[in-house]
């Protein structure tokens, strides 16, 4: 079996707020797989960041897929807009949707990826039913809501329960956001996940093409110079 590609994806929250545009063309040139851009509404989360403009503003910065995470309360009202906006790969929060297979079906209907994520406390198995239509899943390793926080060790075991869930299906592709960095980057790799979300940690160093070479360098296959 040939090793899993491993995608990184740095968070756009960690950037400049005043030159995101520039952010995007930034990580883009420093070999990003994709742009995650965290969507909160202040009532989801207690935090407030993006809308669809803003969206649409780094669609046209950058060519890399764009990952929307919509930490936001009644998701399904946005879907459109957002895809429309320039979104590749849609997120929902299980926590947040009342009819999750109706959810996920708006978003492909759309014509984006669907993802559905799950805070800690949410247990993985919630998604068993939905594997084979869900694009991605994103196992959150702080509590959404704020940059910066401190990686939650027990994702580890979460990514390894939803691997096991997925067991030879092709979805979905797991993906990790909060706290991600060099120490854990290896573990959850080998835990099964496909998908890095870094935030702080690739967009605070000082070369943002050498920290991602590091995060996939842990896969053991060799990365681009």
């Amino acid at each position: 079996m040939e090793p899993r590609i491993l995608q990184v994806a740095p968070s756009i929250l960690a950037g400049d707020p005043g030159r995101l545009a520039d952010e995007a063309r930034r990580a883009e040139e420093a070999g990003a797989d994709l742009i995650h851009i965290d969507v909160m509404d202040g009532r989801f989360v207690p935090n407030i960041t993006f809308g669809p403009a803003v969206v649409g503003a780094i669609r046209h910065a950058t060519s890399l897929p764009l990952d929307v995470h919509l930490m936001i309360v009644e998701p399904d009202h946005y879907i459109a807009r957002f895809r429309d906006a320039g979104a590749d790969l849609l997120t929902v929060h299980w926590e947040a949707l009342v009819h999750a297979e109706r959810s996920v079906t708006a978003i492909r209907d759309a014509g984006a990826l669907a993802g559905v994520a799950v805070n800690p406390a949410t247990p993985v198995t919630v998604l068993t039913d939905l594997f084979d239509e869900v694009d991605v899943l994103l196992v959150m390793s702080v509590n959404p809501g704020f940059g910066g926080q401190k990686f939650w060790p027990r994702a580890i075991h979460k990514v390894e329960q939803a691997a096991a869930l997925r067991g030879g299906r092709d979805r979905p592709r797991i993906a990790v956001d909060g706290g991600v960095d060099d120490e854990n980057a290896g573990p959850l790799y080998r835990a099964g996940a496909d998908i890095l979300v870094s935030g702080t940690h690739v967009y605070g160093s000082a070369d943002m093409a050498q920290t991602m070479r590091r995060l996939r360098g842990v896969t053991g296959i060799a990365s681009p110079p």
